[in-house]
């Protein structure tokens, strides 16, 4: 039968220890390391900048625990002395755990921010780690924490050799969660170090920093299991099943992260580029690691698995290079001069800002395309850089500088028309005839 856990509260202790003069001294440890930390925080908080963009991250969260940091080294010292002629100091024992579970709300919060993108559900993940560290300051303050980890400890089962108990699954479980997110920071430093190359190619950097956050993640479990005394050969079995599980269920999950990949290292698809894949237009704005993001001109966004863009045709019309065909229809009466429509409309498209003229195999042209029932249809191309400010809108100038231009020179557009031919019935031509 397992011993009970003594029960040692610290609140009580601080309580038995209020009418004691003993405790003056603590509180004055107490109010000079808090003065001592705020003084050297107002000393250091201008000097911890750094000019390096890449850096900002640490040197922010150095800064947000710089004063629980600073004041528990100073409660940490006077402890040592304030011991020297007091025989209990609750008070300051009550202070550390109090400093530590402040400087880990800090940088857990601040981390979580770093990592990932601000948005509703990240705050729910910062409550939540902010809760469960007070939670654990709670339990260990008021001597909860050695019955409750007496209690997981007894709850066990065994594997072969090895004995598993609850305390060690969640002992392991939070050293994981603790490696993933150092992994996690480290992998956004290392992206944001990458991004800053911009000689590199950006496809480049973006495989590079993908591949670092993979091998950042896999370090991190392969060394946190075996830091809680987990052998990693018991999930042999489980890595054996994983890898049949990949092989039949995940197949495409594989698929799309390995040819997330191919596209970030061949560069066919490159972040800004203008396809067509699916019958989908748009521009890439990101390729994640299942998936990639279009971007189409009317705001819309298409998120295409990263196979289809291996596996199917992929029209990429910024490749080699940036310049997109814009085609312009008109159609005019028969009896228009046509020299003067094509000037016209050669002049309307020259006047637009956004149309490529430095070019002679881009300039703005003009074509015939046929002889239509109503009248001579003819097409006005232009060609423009930046496709990516979309062409509705180049088309809707064009075509109004067009109509303007129609309508001073006296250009008729015309409408559909028909020509009728009445046939006399035989009663009308006997009558004629007679």
């Amino acid at each position: 039968m397992a011993k009970p856990v003594p029960f040692d509260n610290l609140i009580t202790r601080l309580i038995d220890d209020s009418h004691d003069v003993d405790l003056l001294w603590q509180a004055a440890v107490l109010a000079l390391a808090a003065l001592a930390a705020w003084a050297l925080v107002r000393w250091l908080k201008p000097r911890m900048t750094s000019p390096d963009v890449g850096w900002s991250a640490g040197w922010e969260g150095l800064r947000r625990v710089s004063f629980p940091l600073l004041m528990l080294l100073g409660v940490l010292a006077g402890r040592e002395l304030v011991e020297l002629w007091v025989d209990r100091v609750h008070l300051l024992n009550l202070a550390v755990p109090l400093l530590l579970a402040l400087m880990g709300v800090r940088l857990v919060i601040h981390a979580l921010r770093y990592i990932f993108e601000p948005r509703d559900s990240l705050k729910v993940w910062e409550r939540s780690a902010a809760w469960l560290i007070w939670g654990a300051f709670a339990l260990h303050i008021t001597g909860l924490l050695p019955r409750i980890h007496a209690a997981m400890e007894a709850l066990s089962f065994e594997s072969g050799s090895h004995r598993f108990s609850l305390w060690l699954l969640f002992q392991a479980a939070t050293v994981v969660i603790i490696a993933v997110v150092a992994a996690l920071a480290l992998s956004r430093l290392t992206e944001n170090r990458l991004m800053g190359f911009t000689q590199m190619n950006l496809s480049l950097r973006m495989a590079l920093s993908k591949a670092a956050r993979t091998i950042f993640l896999i370090l991190a479990v392969l060394v946190a299991l075996p830091a809680v005394g987990i052998d990693l050969t018991v999930l042999s079995v489980f890595g054996g099943a994983l890898g049949v599980g990949i092989g039949f269920g995940l197949q495409k999950v594989a698929s799309n992260y390995i040819s997330g990949f191919i596209i970030l290292l061949d560069r066919s698809v490159r972040i800004g580029d203008l396809v067509t894949v699916d019958n989908k237009y748009g521009e890439v704005s990101q390729i994640n690691t299942r998936y990639t993001l279009l971007r189409a001109l009317d705001g819309t966004e298409s998120i295409v698995p990263n196979e289809m863009l291996i596996s199917q045709t992929v029209v990429n019309h910024s490749l080699s290079a940036p310049n997109v065909r814009v085609a312009i229809p008109m159609q005019v009466a028969y009896d228009t001069d046509l020299e003067q429509a094509e000037a016209l409309m050669l002049e309307a498209g020259r006047s637009h800002p956004r149309v490529i003229l430095d070019e002679p195999d881009s300039s703005p042209r003009v074509f015939l395309k046929d002889f239509a029932d109503s009248g001579v249809n003819l097409e006005l191309a232009v060609w423009i850089r930046d496709a990516e400010e979309g062409q509705n809108n180049l088309r809707s100038d064009i075509n109004w500088a067009i109509w303007r231009r129609f309508k001073a020179a006296k250009i008729e557009i015309p409408f559909p028309q028909r020509v009728v031919h009445m046939a006399a019935s035989p009663q009308v031509e006997a009558k004629e005839n007679s």
